[in-house]
């Protein structure tokens, strides 16, 4: 922790600092004088006695982190007192990649600060965190930000002393710096390490691994053309893959490939960095499937490498469309070594037709529907994701017709693309 600290400090005064409020980031930097600006909106409504505290996870090694991100979250919420407001935070480097790092804000109401600080003290003893309190000043409207240190077993804020002040919203969300290769990954090679470095603590780690192919090289073309289905839940993807199986003959395979199926529940309790590792190792499994099955017939594919981006992509970044990755951008592309399907079908159905849909199947909802049903920005997000990957692009059908009309239409799609 001590390598990674030091080596943020020289770049500290240059950073920015994201502060997410009601699902949308507010931005500070940091000045050595003050120059007459305002304080930040996240530090207004702070009570008079109240203090601010930020906390950032600043491990060198990226499984740590990611596992200690969220351990700190759940440590937070249960040891802190009930006047304490958290909120998720980070800091960049303005249009540096990987420079951001992940922490939270602490607002801290309660008539004394003391038990707040012990907890903070203690973790700046043992973990890799950056802590920083936030004090206002005599006038009530300046604020300064203290580094804390840990030395001779004792935790001291530092010397430095800087002013807090408002920062422009950057022209992408933050997030968008550590994508790639974090939340979505564009090589079996890059998945595959996250996965082998958990491997001394997640045991299935190991287990998902030797259900890999053999081989990261691209496969050759199947002889037979392969299309993929895409679509949020109960847009009637299953309906039509399935009788897409049946009018063409096709080999009917779905992603995530089944033999995964019995690890999925561990992985989706992890860390975006390895849940996401996961599910793109699947997309080879599927590859490799696709590959054995298109020799022989027509593949349909039931979801592939569009929704592990397109979900990853609208999770890591918050706020409306505007906030994603520009359109253009390498995050949206195809990667080199995954099988590139013949033709991509995105389905779209209008918000509460899908609702009642889903109703009418009466099934549970994942935590990712869940998210889709109450956040309607998330949603904007997905499909935007959908529509911007390229290398192949999804061409869309509209789902709202009847269960025939949508095969006919797609048909003549698979006819006029794959002369089939």
């Amino acid at each position: 922790m001590a390598r990674r600290t030091m080596s943020l400090l020289p770049q500290w005064s240059s950073r920015i600092f994201s502060v997410e409020l009601d699902g949308a980031p507010l931005y500070f930097s940091l000045q050595e004088k003050h120059r007459g600006e305002e304080a930040p909106r996240v530090f207004r409504k702070v009570r008079d006695s109240g203090r601010c505290y930020s906390l950032l996870v600043c491990s060198s090694d990226r499984i740590r982190r990611a596992k200690f991100y969220g351990e700190l979250k759940e440590k937070l919420l249960r040891d802190l007192p009930p006047e304490c407001d958290l909120s998720p935070m980070s800091s960049f480097l303005p249009n540096v990649k990987d420079s951001l790092i992940k922490g939270y804000f602490l607002k801290d109401h309660s008539e004394s600060s003391s038990s707040s600080e012990r907890l903070l003290r203690d973790l700046t003893r043992h973990d890799p965190v950056l802590v920083c309190s936030y004090l206002r000043g005599e006038d009530g409207r300046l604020w300064t930000q203290h580094l804390w240190s840990h030395a001779d077993r004792q935790t001291v804020e530092t010397s430095n002393k800087y002013y807090v002040v408002p920062s422009e919203a950057p022209k992408y969300h933050p997030s968008t710096l550590n994508i790639i290769n974090s939340d979505v990954f564009y090589s079996f090679e890059e998945a595959w390490e996250v996965l082998k470095e958990c491997g001394d603590i997640i045991p299935e780690a190991t287990s998902a691994l030797e259900l890999l192919p053999s081989r990261a090289e691209a496969r050759s073309k199947p002889d037979f053309p392969v299309i993929v289905i895409e679509g949020l839940d109960a847009t009637g993807k299953t309906t039509l893959t399935e009788s897409l199986r049946d009018s063409l003959g096709a080999a009917l395979l779905r992603s995530p490939p089944q033999c995964l199926s019995p690890l999925r529940a561990r992985f989706d309790q992890e860390p975006p960095l390895i849940r996401r590792a996961f599910y793109a190792l699947g997309n080879y499994i599927t590859a490799e499937q696709i590959g054995q099955e298109g020799m022989k017939t027509p593949v349909i594919v039931d979801r592939f490498w569009h929704s592990t981006a397109a979900y990853a992509i609208a999770t890591a970044v918050s706020g409306p469309v505007c906030n994603l990755p520009a359109e253009g951008s390498e995050v949206y592309r195809w990667p080199s070594d995954l099988l590139q399907p013949s033709l991509v079908v995105l389905l779209t159905l209008d918000p509460e037709e899908r609702k009642r849909r889903l109703r009418d199947r009466g099934q549970g909802k994942t935590d990712e529907e869940e998210k889709l049903d109450h956040n309607q920005l998330f949603r904007l997000r997905v499909e935007e994701a959908y529509r911007r990957i390229i290398g192949p692009a999804c061409v869309t059908v509209d789902a709202s017709p009847s269960a025939d009309q949508v095969l006919q239409q797609v048909q003549l799609l698979i006819r006029g693309k794959c002369h089939l």
